[in-house]
């Protein structure tokens, strides 16, 4: 009996042992979830830890267990990239965010100011602009500045990050791809510069039309070998059409909008000020001394335009701009500053010749872009940008190196057409003439730019894409 009754208190100390156990795991979760349970008066503590494990569990990256890197070549991937930075470090939490411009020293990264953030990488202004792949004289003049060194280097430093539980976003098009690849690590694509729409719309008597027709997508054989990839955990593309040739070839590619329209304001009530007045946006491009060759030859074209009202003439300039040799040029061309006269949308200074104001503003891009009727524009991401908030663009591509014949040319089927390529003098005054006067037809062209250029909010979405994909 004695030995009975001290089995039985064994037995019974066991239960209530085991009983204790069950119950601390089944709480632990709450302890885990932090101390701020503790302190809701809302609601129960049951339902709190509830609530907050699914908030954890939506964001699997609340851990900081990733590092990421984000490669990009440049123009407007660097502003892509940018936009997706800033939301990384605004909603998600990452122990680092690195980015590494290959093509310039990314000084739009510069505006970014986070002890999370940094820019790395061997960087270097290039004598071609970051357009050496366009003519022989642009690589050789790349070449003998030191890209090829420059470029070793920062293969090196992306190959050591596979190390360091690094996760890769890559923004751009092969080169960028490529050293996602390469690094070992799993890896997110954001191809923006191509688009099935050069290809499959207009003419399509060039050879190259025939090659991506063959092809069946203007990414190359070798760029989609790199997507297929088991690290390449997630596949977005600029347009739908891009997106639907590559699934048809098993690479699972994602739409979801345009994140270059994320950064352009589509109103500015400042518009009132002007809206009395024929208005132009007068795009020049950011390399120079060719964009100050794209500015004589607008200016020479705009002499002889017939119009029947005063007509005002955004003239946004890039950071990199010298005002000063600005300001020459217009005056070279028959334009007068008047002191006086204020327009009061932002404008750094005004400039009058006969019937034509210019205005004159340093980064005013995104807030002007939406305040014009027609874009002129010898640019690449900025006249994406006008069609997109729909401003029927004209282009009159000058020897380059950066806008071409032939990148004029893509770029207005690339837009469906909403771009009008002029290859003289003659033909911009007679297109800008018809844009200006003929309402119908100009929003016919804003239509076509608009859809294909899609509605904003990609950003976002992308950014949760990865989010999910890769960074879970």
């Amino acid at each position: 009996m004695k030995y009975t009754n001290r089995y039985s208190k064994l037995l019974f100390l066991h239960r209530i042992t085991k009983n204790i156990l069950v119950g601390l795991k089944k709480a632990a979760p709450r302890f885990e979830l932090g101390i701020k349970d503790l302190q809701s008066s809302a609601l129960p503590l049951g339902h709190a830890a509830d609530r907050d494990m699914i908030e954890s569990l939506n964001d699997p990256t609340s851990n900081a267990s990733h590092s990421l890197l984000i490669i990009c070549n440049g123009h407007g991937e660097d502003i892509i990239a940018l936009e997706i930075i800033k939301r990384f470090l605004k909603k998600i939490k990452i122990k680092k965010i690195e980015v590494m411009p290959l093509v310039g020293n990314g000084k739009v990264f510069d505006s970014i100011k986070s002890k999370n953030f940094s820019k790395i990488g061997y960087l270097k202004e290039l004598p071609s602009g970051g357009f050496s792949n366009q003519s022989l004289k642009g690589f050789l003049l790349d070449f003998f500045a030191g890209f090829l060194v420059d470029t070793f280097k920062n293969f090196l430093i992306i190959r050591g990050k596979s190390k360091d539980n690094y996760k890769i976003i890559a923004v751009g098009d092969l080169l960028p791809l490529f050293f996602a690849w390469i690094s070992r690590c799993e890896f997110s694509f954001i191809g923006m510069p191509k688009s099935d729409h050069t290809w499959s719309n207009g003419p399509g008597w060039a050879l190259s039309d025939f090659y991506h027709k063959f092809k069946g997508s203007e990414w190359d054989p070798w760029e989609i070998f790199l997507m297929s990839s088991t690290r390449c955990k997630s596949l977005i593309m600029r347009d739908e059409i891009t997106a639907n040739n590559l699934n048809k070839k098993k690479i699972s590619a994602k739409y979801f909008g345009n994140p270059m329209m994320d950064f352009v304001d589509k109103k500015n009530k400042k518009v009132s000020n002007i809206i009395m007045f024929n208005r132009l946006i007068l795009i020049i491009g950011s390399r120079f001394p060719e964009a100050l060759n794209n500015l004589d030859n607008f200016l020479k074209c705009l002499e002889d335009l017939r119009i029947s009202k005063d007509l005002i003439i955004l003239l946004p300039l890039s950071v990199n701009a010298n005002v000063f040799t600005i300001k020459n040029h217009l005056s070279n061309n028959g334009y007068l500053e008047e002191k006086n006269v204020k327009f009061f949308v932002g404008e750094d200074s005004v400039w009058k010749n006969k019937q034509k104001y210019i205005l004159l503003g340093k980064s005013t891009f995104n807030k002007w872009a939406n305040m014009a009727c027609v874009g002129l524009s010898n640019a690449g991401t900025a006249t994406e940008q006008m069609t997109g908030l729909g401003v029927p663009t004209i282009s009159l591509p000058g020897a380059g190196p950066q806008f071409t014949k032939s990148f004029a040319k893509r770029q207005s089927r690339l837009l469906g057409g909403s771009v009008l390529v002029c290859e003289n003098k003659k033909t911009f005054v007679d297109n800008l003439e018809v844009l200006l006067n003929k309402k119908d037809y100009r929003l016919k062209q804003v239509k076509i730019g608009m859809k294909r250029m899609g509605k904003s909010g990609a950003s976002k979405k992308i950014v949760d894409h990865i989010n999910i994909n890769l960074l879970t």
